[in-house]
């Protein structure tokens, strides 16, 4: 039976792949890293996290203190000495500080503490795979572009927020200082909402499309492509990649990819329908960041109480992403097997019935933390 160490349960994709496991009953013997006072707290951190994900009580009480390893990737030597983790077989890791903001630990946690527990799992005898959690943006993509799957990046190229550049780097020097780590890349483009909960276990990034289309303007274009996928088909493919005795390739998008991406056209008309009115369509303009600002007074009247200075910000930062018009080669994950992915207009109405009732400035707290 496997030994299966997840990092980041108490997350958004995490808490995804915990879902996942404990539904289909998978046998594995589990240790979760937790950040918390004990294990106890621990547990409980994690219990909130499935009740997000409606998971049934009877399934997650085979989870107990036992299984919690007490840690935090931005001071690993205090978990790392941590006798169980000689019995892990496999890695899950998830843990990452995933905010679009200035947050001091992104690179502490993202590439410090994580090449730290890389290394650390590197001189474990038994361990088959360690299943590292990657973005598709980390390649800083060219505009327009379909991104091929590769290891490779251009030392060059520069990123729009910290968080992907930590991400490539990590990347890197794992390759470069734990060449004996059996490292598989996953690597997931945008994800948003749940095809079941909508944004139920998390509202990340969803509120930038109902903010746009509440401006009726923004810095892309309505006939831009956007490659999103929901938490839950990432998940699933995670576990494929976990439990596949043998894999060809080391790098996997977890994307829409090209068949399946949407335009923000799509978007606007699938919004409307599950809103019961009229699509923005011909009143949506596309403006540049300075327009954007031009609109701060007024900011209040469209969203309610916000900071204007990171509505702002975040209108700039996730206008930059919006206008690339990339989306993610999959062919690697559907040749292993896995199904396309949900379009994002498919299950966008449980995403706006799950956010109903919320502001915009409660909605993108999660990714500014």
């Amino acid at each position: 039976m496997k030994t299966l160490l997840l990092t980041g349960a108490t997350g958004f994709l995490g808490g995804a792949v915990l879902e996942k496991l404990l539904n289909e009953n998978q046998e594995a013997n589990y240790l979760f890293l937790v950040r918390a006072e004990n294990a106890q707290q621990g547990l409980d951190r994690i219990r909130m996290n499935m009740e997000k994900f409606n998971v049934d009580a009877g399934l997650f009480s085979k989870i107990t203190i036992e299984n919690i390893l007490l840690g935090d990737l931005s001071e690993p030597e205090d978990f790392l000495s941590d006798i169980r983790i000689n019995k892990v077989t496999h890695v899950i890791n998830c843990a990452a500080v995933a905010s679009f903001g200035n947050n001091p630990l992104i690179w502490k946690v993202n590439v410090e503490g994580t090449l730290a527990f890389a290394e650390r799992m590197a001189q474990v005898e038994g361990l088959k795979r360690f299943l590292h959690v990657g973005t598709a943006m980390s390649c800083a993509p060219e505009p327009g572009s379909l991104v091929a799957e590769s290891a490779e990046f251009e030392d060059t190229a520069e990123h729009l927020v910290e968080y992907t550049r930590s991400k490539s780097t990590i990347e890197q020097l794992m390759r470069q200082r734990c060449p004996q780590l059996p490292l598989v890349i996953a690597r997931p483009s945008i994800v948003v909402g749940h095809t079941r909960l909508g944004c139920q276990p998390s509202s990340s990034i969803f509120w930038v499309f109902s903010m746009a289309l509440m401006l009726r303007q923004f810095m892309c274009s309505l006939q831009d492509n956007i490659d999103v996928i929901p938490v839950d088909y990432c998940a699933d493919a995670m576990v494929m990649l976990l439990n596949r005795e043998t894999l060809d390739n080391d790098v996997y998008h977890i994307s829409a990819g090209e068949e399946c991406s949407v335009s923000f056209a799509d978007i606007d008309r699938a919004m409307a329908v599950a809103l019961e009115k009229a699509p923005v369509g011909d009143a949506y303009a596309q403006v540049n960041y300075d327009v954007l600002v031009k609109m701060r007074r007024q900011l209040k009247d469209i969203f309610g109480p916000c900071n204007e200075r990171l509505m702002l910000k975040a209108m700039r930062l996730y206008g930059s992403f919006a206008m690339l018009n990339v989306r993610f080669s999959n062919d690697k994950i559907l040749k292993l097997g896995m199904p396309k992915p949900p379009r994002f207009t498919d299950y966008i109405g449980n995403c706006v019935q799950s956010t109903r009732g919320l502001s915009i400035q409660q909605q993108m707290v999660v990714d500014f933390k």
